[in-house]
């Protein structure tokens, strides 16, 4: 960040500093030009990717339609090097991301008592009811729940609010929609979901990426 501050300076020295009032329209509105290119920027491919001195000649060339300073193939290599780069930087960070939910998953289903569906969904009986009654896809159902991460933090609990929820099961995670399918009127499960199951890449509250998702249900009623 110092070393955009110095190069940024230095350039409204050299093109005749702009008022630091921003007055005019003109002003005004190119601060805002600026402003929302430098952001889209920082949040597309980071400060670190972005050399503020080309970038600043970058756009004096192109506002006084100048001829480019490189072909058509060396912008066009340059560019795909470095969706190249991100790309690469994406996968290592999903990698990463992935690898103690997927360490988890290896352990747990060789517990006792566990079982693997062919989707990867894990799941446990804590308490059968003996009913015969069991929901389809297309069912609404009524439960208690209680959703940890692997490390036990708690994301979500009906249990705890005191309220049963009804939810119409082609409606929520497929890790859900699968899971309770599997259960009948009474019965409590408990279902480790992996993130393909769940919010895959997608932070969701106090869900990070990639997370797998433990929940414990009782199957109240099918409505």
């Amino acid at each position: 960040m110092k070393k955009w501050a110095t190069l940024a300076a230095a350039a409204m020295v050299s093109a005749g500093a702009v008022a630091s009032d921003l007055d005019s329209v003109t002003e005004r509105s190119s601060y805002y030009f600026g402003l929302d290119l430098g952001s889209n920027l920082a949040q597309q491919v980071g400060t670190e990717r972005v050399d503020l001195e080309a970038l600043i000649l970058g756009l004096e060339d192109g506002l006084s339609e100048a001829e480019p300073r490189l072909s058509i193939d060396e912008i066009r290599e340059a560019v795909m090097a470095l969706q190249q780069e991100l790309q690469a930087e994406m996968e290592e960070q999903s990698s990463a991301l992935r690898e103690p939910g997927e360490e988890f998953l290896a352990e747990n289903a060789e517990r006792d008592g566990v079982v693997v569906t062919d989707s990867g969904l894990q799941y446990e009986i804590i308490e059968e009811s003996g009913s015969d009654v069991t929901p389809t896809a297309s069912d609404t159902v009524r439960v208690h729940y209680h959703g940890t991460l692997i490390d036990g933090t708690v994301f979500d609990s009906s249990v705890e609010r005191g309220e049963p929820v009804e939810f119409p099961l082609d409606g929520v995670i497929p890790g859900w929609t699968e899971g309770v399918q599997l259960m009948a009127e009474g019965d409590t499960y408990r279902f480790y979901i992996p993130s393909d199951l769940a919010y895959r890449d997608e932070a969701v509250g106090d869900i990070p990426p990639f997370s797998v998702l433990i929940f414990e249900v009782e199957l109240l009623d099918v409505l």
